[in-house]
């Protein structure tokens, strides 16, 4: 009896750290370098296509937001128009993908307003010390979302949102996608809930500032490992970290 109850204990084991490998995030360069300033680390979405499916991002020089869908790249231009991109040549400084194997799935069959619905999403969340991914689909009485324009390096992400192009949709469907990062990791990865939306028929978008869903699918994955590949270019090495992390992002990401 003692040594099937081991044999179960160990099978167990090797099960929970199988999920817990299949179950990881993946960012390109620490969130801490984009609020500085740092805009060009020419990483290829190529090399962040080998670590995920699912995601969001940005490209260099801020030129876009950025959304991954099934492994299909989509870039919210400063106009608020979507084109989808090869990997091929386009290149990124901030990235933070999956390979989305969702973990359970909720249906919100009435209109919510944006706090409401945050705080439905995190009461769905079994922890708030872990990472997870989430992919929302359905219609939405209200969404509002912004793409920052092309900038140079070296101007701090908290300046750039200041001008940001926002924009507006009613009665709209779609899909989100996006994660949530525990608090302490915000050097990391944007704390929260951090989402971007596309619409169904991929003509527009952004980074999510506000909605009122209506009736959508939530799915959500829990996400137990971060793997963080540091840049190895001069900028980022040789930079001197000041600024208040937390503070810039709660002011240009809301």
């Amino acid at each position: 009896m003692m040594l099937l109850r081991g044999c179960m204990e160990r099978t167990t084991l090797r099960r929970i750290r199988k999920r817990k490998a299949e179950n990881k995030v993946y960012l390109c360069a620490p969130v801490n370098s984009l609020v500085e300033g740092i805009y060009e680390q020419n990483i290829p979405f190529y090399e962040i296509k080998k670590h995920g499916d699912f995601g969001l991002g940005t490209f260099n020089d801020l030129d876009g937001e950025m959304m991954m869908v099934d492994g299909n790249i989509f870039r919210v231009g400063s106009d608020g128009k979507v084109n989808q991109i090869t990997d091929e040549d386009t290149c990124t400084p901030f990235a933070c993908v999956t390979n989305f194997q969702p973990a359970m799935e909720e249906t919100l069959e009435k209109e919510l307003s944006y706090v409401d619905f945050l705080k439905w999403m995190i009461e769905l969340m079994p922890s708030p010390n872990i990472f997870y991914a989430f992919r929302i689909t359905g219609e939405f009485g209200y969404v509002k979302t912004r793409s920052v324009p092309k900038q140079e390096n070296y101007r701090p992400l908290v300046e750039v949102a200041k001008e940001q192009p926002t924009f507006e949709f009613n009665d709209v469907s779609g899909v989100m996608v996006g994660f949530y990062t525990p608090s302490f990791m915000s050097s990391l990865s944007v704390p929260g809930v951090h989402l971007h939306f596309l619409t169904e028929d991929k003509s527009s978008g952004g980074h999510l500032l506000e909605c009122r869903p209506r009736n959508v699918r939530v799915e959500m994955q829990y996400l137990y490992t971060v793997e963080l590949s540091l840049p190895s270019n001069l900028d980022y090495l040789t930079w001197d970290f000041q600024r208040d992390i937390g503070k810039d992002l709660d002011k240009a990401e809301k």
